[in-house]
């Protein structure tokens, strides 16, 4: 996708640039009303648009539907953009324009999820662009948890329900070597295979301890209580709490 040159009817490598300078004139003009300069923006700022959705080149769908997907966040950035707050209209543009393709992304999407859970999600994201708009800013979580009186939780787990599913298999970068993928970065650093292989050592020389020294290891080390407490607990003195734990652990270790 990143080598097409026309992409839905419109020939890319011709598109226009303008400086920061030249924009913010231009938008000083739409705002009075001129619809033929803000064509002329638009048209000026697909190449935004372009750099976008290159983003989203994996997810196997088609880059023109993107493309006008796009288009209409950028226009909406464009009707929503204050100048009085001194930001420069592309970083107010991006994040509108990659909220809705992933609406776009979401609303196509064939996971189903719940109703209730939808409502909550789609007034977040709408209450994240009001918001937007008046910060001239991403909000946070609490931020928009507070805007719509709703516990941050809800919200959080509202908006979670809604993202893409991604493969395992997902490159997340991508260098002159190999490539670094999703399940790279998610992998279970605790359940190693050598972190089995001694969980199936250790039972087994727990098996070949006494019931006695079990219990006394199960109390010591699994619920986490003192020789003084295990000796009580069992009915002979600290000493030999200790010396019975001392004998167990050097047995286990012949087998761990």
């Amino acid at each position: 996708m990143a080598s097409k040159v026309e992409i839905c009817g419109v020939n890319t490598s011709k598109l226009p640039v303008y400086k920061e300078v030249e924009m913010k004139k231009m938008i000083e003009q739409i705002k009075g009303g001129d619809n033929e300069v803000r064509d002329e923006f638009i048209r000026g700022n697909l190449r935004l648009v372009l750099s976008v959705i290159q983003r989203f080149s994996n997810r196997g769908e088609n880059p023109d539907d993107l493309f006008q997907v796009g288009c209409i966040g950028l226009i909406k950035a464009l009707d929503n953009f204050d100048t009085s707050h001194n930001v420069r209209f592309s970083t107010y543009a991006v994040p509108m324009i990659v909220g809705e393709i992933r609406r776009y992304l979401r609303d196509n999407n064939s996971i189903r999820v719940s109703r209730s859970l939808r409502d909550t999600a789609y007034k977040a994201l709408q209450s994240k662009e009001k918001l937007s708009r008046e910060l001239q800013r991403e909000p946070t979580i609490n931020e928009i948890a507070k805007d719509l009186e709703l516990a941050r939780e809800e919200i959080v787990l509202a908006l979670d329900s809604i993202q893409d599913p991604i493969s395992l298999f997902e490159p997340v970068f991508h260098d002159e070597g190999d490539a670094i993928y999703v399940m790279d970065q998610v992998k279970d650093t605790k359940n190693t295979d050598e972190k089995w292989m001694e969980n199936i050592s250790l039972k087994e020389a727990l098996k070949k301890l006494t019931s006695r020294e079990k219990h006394i290891l199960t109390m010591r080390f699994f619920e986490g209580k003192t020789q003084m407490e295990v000796a009580d607990e069992i009915g002979i003195s600290q000493a030999q709490v200790s010396r019975l734990e001392k004998n167990a652990l050097k047995y286990m270790r012949k087998y761990v």
